[in-house]
């Protein structure tokens, strides 16, 4: 079970990446393991020196009783003070921002999500994104790599 950001990649230059632990409710790990999880304009912030992802929609869990989740509630991310500390350096830069890539399930049962330390892109950028995934594809088409 891996969920991923495409439309990360694709408005972001990714230049560094993390593996955050996430902490969750009871239904929000049945809901994640059941791929009911959406990325739409999910962001990472820093609120008192602690990381969160904010607007994450984890669909709420249908076999579920009074106890469900929110499905946008904030939920806190755990990295190492290190890491925390040099991430919220780099934000302060104009132009960084923390993306969430990718949640998955460790080998532990735990529920991961990769974050990236992204760099928004320009317009034409985009379109030079657009562009090598175009000729990467008919390169892959033409000669069969």
């Amino acid at each position: 079970m891996d969920l991923n950001n495409r439309k990360a990649y694709f408005e972001y230059y990714i230049e560094a990446k993390y593996t955050a632990g996430m902490v969750l409710s009871g239904t929000e790990i049945k809901s994640l393991r059941a791929s009911k999880a959406s990325f739409n304009d999910s962001y990472c912030v820093f609120m008192n020196g602690e990381l969160f992802v904010k607007s994450l929609h984890i669909a709420e869990y249908n076999m579920g009783t009074h106890y469900n989740h929110d499905p946008l509630r904030e939920r806190k991310l755990l990295l190492q003070k290190k890491e925390l500390r040099k991430l919220e350096n780099k934000i302060k830069e104009k132009g960084y921002t923390i993306v969430p890539l990718k949640i998955f399930i460790s080998q532990n049962g735990f529920a991961k999500m990769e974050i990236g330390l992204g760099k928004g892109k320009k317009i034409y950028d985009k379109r030079e994104t657009i562009k090598s995934r175009d000729t990467d594809r008919d390169i892959k088409r033409k000669y069969g790599v």
